[in-house]
């Protein structure tokens, strides 16, 4: 089993916050609707960032963190659905502005299941390139695409990045795995959760045709799949780290809605306590973002320490799930 250790965790947040009590002022919502619903009483959204910036931001951290200077570095992964354009990939803006001038660079989009899509495919990539080191981001800017005025999805989204840098390479300080990772995708109910719909405008094409990129969300679908899918894909992933449930010190799930992840822990018959941790109530849904924004934070706090057992799962758009299990 090759190493796959975590050398450090970092985060990027947007300085501009958005209370409930700020989206009651331009909508027909309130901060006990939103709350009592989803858990979110803030979240956070860019104005002079970008997501390129808040990726880079959170690329140079891990660096600073480390001493790792930008030529050791082999891969930058960056998980998003909301980069600031279709092409250069986010991941090859942040290449460049750290002037990481040795490594591959490619975006991934596999929308709130991105991050972890993104520790299987970075696992893959340190497996069969001995003695290297990889940054996995995940950003998003996802301000830029929600109608502000449906209060089914606006109330939901935020912005932030939240990323890692993880080696291969043997040291006495990092002692890490890969445990399992089960990733599935469900794209016969993609229809449920749509955003960035680009219409056909070629000289060539007759009609009307528009464009539709705001979000669309059935919510009772996506909740429904959720709380189906989501201990299945925990389960089978943990069974195949050869595991039990009560072996794991933290589940690391999307934060999507504080309810889901309430239902998950119930559906797995383990009491909802400091194992599921929370911060979707500072932060929202952050897509790609939250499984590291919330991974960081935990690090930052003292709270997961060498050697825990993590499962991390993201779930959403495709639809999709994935989970990886890694030990610290």
């Amino acid at each position: 089993m090759s190493t796959f250790s975590i050398m450090a965790t970092a985060k990027s947040i947007p300085d501009k916050v958005v209370t409930n009590d700020d989206l009651a002022q331009i909508m027909d919502t309130s901060d006990e609707w939103i709350s009592r619903r989803t858990g979110i009483r803030r979240r956070h959204v860019v104005t002079t960032e970008t997501n390129t910036s808040l990726a880079t931001n959170v690329a140079k951290q891990l660096l600073a963190k480390t001493h790792v200077s930008p030529e050791e570095i082999d891969f930058i992964i960056v998980a998003t659905m909301s980069g600031d354009q279709l092409m250069p990939s986010t991941a090859a803006a942040v290449q460049g502005l750290i002037q990481a001038d040795n490594a591959m660079a490619f975006d991934i989009s596999a929308a709130c299941s991105g991050f972890s899509y993104g520790l299987d495919l970075l696992h893959s990539l340190l497996a069969t390139h001995p003695d290297s080191t990889g940054m996995l981001i995940g950003s998003e800017a996802l301000s830029k695409l929600i109608d502000w005025q449906d209060r089914t999805t606006a109330v939901l989204f935020g912005d932030g990045a939240g990323g890692l840098l993880v080696t291969n390479k043997q040291s006495a300080d990092y002692d890490g795995q890969f445990l399992s990772g089960k990733l599935s995708t469900y794209g016969a109910d993609g229809d449920s959760l749509t955003m960035g719909k680009i219409a056909n405008h070629s000289p060539f094409v007759s009609g009307d045709a528009k464009s539709d990129l705001p979000l669309h969300m059935d919510g009772h679908r996506v909740f429904d799949f959720a709380i189906r899918r989501v201990p299945e894909s925990i389960r089978e992933a943990v069974a195949q780290a050869n595991l039990k449930l009560s072996d794991v010190d933290f589940f690391i799930l999307h934060q999507a809605n504080q309810r889901i992840v309430k239902s998950v822990a119930r559906k797995l018959k383990l009491p909802f306590d400091d194992r599921f941790p929370i911060n979707i109530d500072e932060y929202g849904n952050t897509s790609a973002a939250s499984e590291a924004i919330l991974l960081a934070e935990l690090v930052e706090d003292g709270k997961i320490k060498r050697g825990d057992i993590l499962v991390m799962t993201g779930f959403g758009g495709g639809l999709t799930t994935g989970t990886v299990v890694i030990k610290y």
